[in-house]
């Protein structure tokens, strides 16, 4: 494990104690860490030296709670200023913490805070009914917590601003040690219920790092990554990379508006922007007018992550923001980029980049053979990276299974080129085998993307008695747009001489709108659901941004 001594010093891993004290004995006590906007318009600001004091606070009310290391707690909150302290507080006091989406329903709580066995939650009183719903079901569950009453409620339903106003603000982190669990992220999968990944504070090592290396951040950026704290990327770098660093952030409560985002990102002068591709896409949807409006003379660099970047929004990004937009590639399971574009590294639209100083993937046969360049395989990483989850949470097997011959099996498929660059072909139950040709729905939805009136897009395998699978195509239309014969003929043509004659879809079906998940990856598994007539299975990461 290469240790960075001006982060870990003294064997002093723990990520509250970084974010927070490391950064106010580097004399940022006064600077300032957040710009935290409100839904609403309610704006704050948070200085390093009011994180380090609020944070000690929640310690040392977990502890009073009885909370100790190793206990489960999690935070289900929309993004306000509590996320953050709270967040920080429970890594100070060694506890596992899980970070909830705040539009989650009843059955995607229990099976969250069921599976994980959890002690305690913070939340608001507008969503402790869902809470109440499924108590019944959930007997490790001894504490809830409310940011916004004033007066606990029972015995067991408790006001968080009382218990702080009686905290002490000064808490001496314990020594934390690299191995040391951290947060806890649920994953989605097509089948089954969600599973816990299990990280420990040596992430902060390579979230650190790829915040300094790939997405170069300095002291006196100002920094915005747009992802839900509920998403390892809020956690990742939108708390933990810039703030390891000492580095200014931005945090924005409200939805997706095109007008508001580029207020914000004039506003406030922003520097390095980190958003997914899901959100580019719809503001290509949107009036060039509106951004002419805006003027961002500071905005260095523009990153996006959560579902592969189409060639077209990096042509968009070049010609309206006058940036290239750097797609980054990481999973949940991975805890920081693993694979990437960044500055000073020349994009081939479409591609994933290269890997991270460190990391070493490589593309595997099914049986652990090595595949040579250009060759279409298995995505896989040599195990060891410093951010590597530690487990699926209760579910050691299943964790065993994500490593084979000797690799950790990403479930994506990919190739690499002779120059070293890595392209994603989509996960290794999404490529569509057709007539014996290998299909990659991104490719087809890149190239649908291309064609004027198509808004956004989604491609997958359907059961074929002559093809064995069949290219289904999804769409959606821009405004003013609609499908037609013209158009029909002129995407197959296109997709015929842009891909392959084998990508071409048999079938086209209009859609008002994409499903996507809350990182913005398009939930093909939901499109195959709806056309095949099947169970969906979780639907909790489903957003509709």
């Amino acid at each position: 494990m290469n240790t960075n001594p001006e982060l870990i010093q003294n064997g002093q891993y723990n990520i509250g104690h970084i974010c927070t004290r490391l950064q106010c004995d580097r004399g940022l006590s006064a600077k300032i860490a957040m710009h935290c906007l409100g839904a609403h318009g309610e704006r704050t600001q948070w200085t390093f030296g009011d994180l380090e004091r609020e944070s000690s606070r929640f310690a040392n009310v977990m502890q009073t709670l009885e909370f100790s290391m190793g206990d489960v707690f999690f935070i289900f909150l929309p993004k306000i200023p509590d996320v953050f302290s709270s967040f920080l507080g429970a890594m100070k006091a060694q506890l596992i913490t899980g970070m909830l989406f705040s539009n989650f329903g009843g059955e995607a709580l229990l099976d969250r805070l069921g599976d994980a066995k959890a002690k305690g939650i913070l939340t608001r009183k507008s969503y402790l009914r869902k809470l109440l719903h499924i108590r019944e079901k959930l007997p490790d569950l001894k504490v809830i917590l409310l940011v916004d009453a004033s007066e606990h409620q029972t015995e067991d339903i408790l006001s968080l601003p009382l218990l702080m106003q009686q905290a002490e603000t000064e808490f001496k982190t314990p020594l934390t040690s690299a191995e040391t669990p951290s947060v806890l992220h649920y994953t989605s999968g097509s089948t089954g219920k969600p599973k816990g990944v299990l990280h420990c504070h040596r992430s902060v090592l390579l979230q650190n790092r790829t915040a300094r290396e790939v997405l170069q951040l300095q002291t006196d950026d100002i920094f915005w990554c747009t992802a839900d704290h509920g998403w390892v990327t809020g956690t990742s770098y939108g708390i933990i990379g810039p703030w390891s660093l000492g580095v200014t952030q931005v945090h924005f409560g409200g939805a997706y508006a095109a007008e508001e985002w580029f207020k914000i990102l004039e506003e406030y002068g922003l520097t390095v922007w980190y958003t997914a591709p899901t959100a580019l896409r719809m503001l290509m949807r949107e009036d060039p007018a509106i951004f002419a409006r805006f003027k961002l003379p500071k905005l260095r660099h523009v990153f996006s992550v959560g579902e592969p970047l189409n060639p077209e929004v990096i042509k968009w990004g070049r010609a309206v923001l006058g940036k290239d937009i750097y797609d980054t590639w990481f999973q949940t399971e991975t805890g920081a980029i693993m694979i990437t574009n960044r500055p000073g590294l020349p994009i081939k639209p479409g591609s994933m980049g290269k890997p991270v100083t460190g990391i070493g993937p490589a593309i595997v046969a099914d049986d652990g053979t090595l595949l040579p360049d250009n060759k279409q395989g298995n995505l896989c990483l040599k195990p060891g990276w410093e951010s590597m989850f530690a487990s699926y949470y209760r579910h050691e097997e299943v964790y065993r299974q994500k490593f084979k011959h000797g690799w950790y099996m990403t479930g994506d498929t990919a190739y690499r080129d002779a120059e070293g660059y890595y392209w994603f072909m989509g996960r290794s139950d999404d490529v569509i085998n057709t007539a014996g040709h290998l299909v990659s729905p991104f490719e087809v939805e890149s190239a649908l993307l291309e064609m004027e009136g198509i808004a956004e897009s989604g491609v997958i395998g359907a059961p074929d008695e002559l093809l064995w699978e069949k290219v289904v195509a999804f769409v959606t239309m821009k405004k003013g747009c609609e499908w037609n014969s013209d158009l029909d003929l002129k995407v197959r043509l296109h997709i015929s001489n842009r891909v392959s004659t084998m990508a071409t879809p048999k079938e086209f079906v209009v859609l008002e709108s994409i499903p996507k998940n809350k990182s913005g990856k398009i939930m093909r598994r939901l499109l195959k659901a709806r056309y095949l007539g099947t169970d969906a299975g979780d639907v909790s990461m489903l957003d509709d941004i």
